[in-house]
């Protein structure tokens, strides 16, 4: 099995071969598509269902819209129409017809042009609010709470397998609220819940805070997010969630009779997060030899691995192989036996590294005899022996420890690369030497955040909800600065 580029050699390359080795993705047809095999997508069930979970949790409801809108749709919210207008792919026509000069050809049939132009979604909030128009009609209609798994297109020039393609798989809410505080509330809360998420179930380390102005949402008044931070030093946005004040209301003219009898328009949020977690996931946790998954997020938590010579042997360890399958499954834990005869232990062991097993258990000959056997960790490549006695135990309660060693071991890295800076200088040599978050100050203007991107390629990820506020100047400019903002080169 051909070994991985280092992550120190050549951090880019490593990733992109470790989803492929991997067996999570692999590039498609279509340019900047990808294909996401049955592993990666056994992954991205887990984070799935356990955000379905949380928004059922939350009084959300599934629904779904439909794939194109209507151009005039989609202009009608200008901020979203144009903040979303260079990465549309359009539909104009709907049949083909062979070509008179090759039989063998398929063209755009001319007389097939749509009446109107067809938007491939970016994002749904144009269709779905042009249909909220026919829900709500009274405050006894609201709040109205859905989320829609679905597809997105947002046509990519760069693009990298999870970080970055042309369609990519996510969830969106919308919900629409009768006062502007409820939205706000509903705002804070999905945020909260993404945060929750990316920390107990991913065991990723996330900072929560709201974007700056030039950097939300197309149409949002109020962009909230939160940021992670990768291995090597850059920040990954892993979810958003708006409170979109009345602009699409009003765009579509969306209004409910109050209980005064007025009319009047709902206040709208939308959130969303996407497959960029796969990349999320790899980045934060894995190393030179392939995944490292949480437990919560493996499709297969254990894996047993016989070591033996001949049928005799292969059947007195499977029989004890099939009682500790038995028991963990019992348990609720992913497990398997992995008595395949054509690869040597070896191969097996070096495979399952490769794709991020938490606990591979070794069973030989000598452990038959002992009562033993051999537990390693993938996590920090850990191994030891332990007794067949209550292992179902043993293992239940490693997982939970792997879960939090995990987590505690990304937080490290996060907390060791945030850095304060009080001068551009430093702020240039932090971010060329060590990378990381940096808190900085900021004048609050959109011209020396923008200077910031042009000379370092640094963006404003958060301003941060759960620090101090800490009053200072501006390290470019020297103007009042009412706190320090997050800063980092990211993905």
């Amino acid at each position: 099995m051909a070994k991985l580029t280092t992550r120190s050699e050549d951090y880019s390359k490593w990733y992109n071969e470790l989803v492929v080795k991997a067996d999570l993705a692999e590039n498609s047809g279509v340019r900047g598509c990808m294909v996401i095999k049955p592993y990666g997508y056994a992954i991205w069930e887990k984070m799935r269902d356990e955000l379905d979970k949380k928004f059922k949790e939350t009084g959300h409801q599934n629904a779904y819209f439909p794939l194109f809108v209507p151009k005039s749709l989609f202009e009608a919210e200008e901020k979203n129409a144009e903040g979303f207008a260079k990465e549309c792919a359009v539909v104009t026509h709907y049949r083909l017809k062979t070509d008179p000069n090759n039989p063998q050809k398929l063209i755009v049939d001319p007389d097939a042009k749509l009446e109107e132009e067809l938007i491939v979604r970016p994002t749904s909030e144009a269709i779905i609010w042009s249909t909220y128009k026919n829900w709500i009609q009274s405050y006894r209609d609201l709040p109205i709470l859905i989320n829609q798994w679905a597809n997105v297109v947002r046509w990519e020039m760069r693009t990298r397998l999870f970080l970055r393609t042309a369609e990519f798989l996510w969830q969106e809410g919308h919900t629409a609220h009768v006062t502007k505080e409820e939205a706000i509330e509903e705002t804070e809360k999905m945020n909260n819940v993404y945060a929750e998420f990316a920390e107990k179930f991913m065991a990723i380390p996330v900072i929560k805070g709201l974007k700056s102005p030039s950097e939300r949402f197309a149409g949002a008044d109020e962009t909230y997010c939160i940021e992670a931070l990768m291995q090597d030093g850059k920040a990954l946005q892993a979810g958003t969630s708006h409170f979109l004040g009345q602009n699409f209301p009003k765009a579509f003219d969306v209004k409910y009779t109050s209980k005064e009898g007025k009319q009047e328009y709902p206040w709208a949020t939308s959130w969303g997060t996407s497959t960029r977690l796969m990349g999320a996931l790899i980045m934060t946790h894995s190393d030179d030899l392939g995944l490292v998954l949480p437990p919560s997020l493996a499709p297969i938590q254990v894996v047993i691995v016989p070591i033996f010579k001949g049928d005799e042997q292969l059947a007195q360890i499977t029989e004890v192989a099939s009682d500790i399958v038995a028991k963990l499954k019992a348990k609720g834990i992913s497990v398997k036996f992995d008595d395949d005869t054509q690869n040597k232990p070896g191969w097996k062991f070096a495979e399952y590294e490769l794709k991020g097993v938490p606990v591979r258990m070794a069973i030989g000959p000598k452990d038959l005899e002992n009562g033993t056997v051999e537990i390693a960790r993938r996590d920090n490549l850990t191994k030891e022996s332990q007794p067949l006695v209550n292992i179902d135990v043993y293992i239940e309660n490693l997982l939970t420890t792997i879960q939090h060693d995990v987590f505690a071991k990304a937080l490290n890295f996060r907390d060791t690369h945030i850095t304060k800076v009080d001068s551009y200088e430093e702020f240039k040599k932090v971010l060329e030497e060590k990378g990381g978050f940096i808190y900085a100050h900021w004048d609050g203007t959109e011209e020396e955040e923008e200077q910031i991107k042009d000379e370092t390629k640094a963006t404003i990820r958060c301003i941060p909800l759960d620090d101090d506020i800490e009053e200072g100047v501006s390290m470019i400019t020297g103007k009042p600065s009412a706190r320090r903002v997050l800063f980092a080169k990211a993905y």
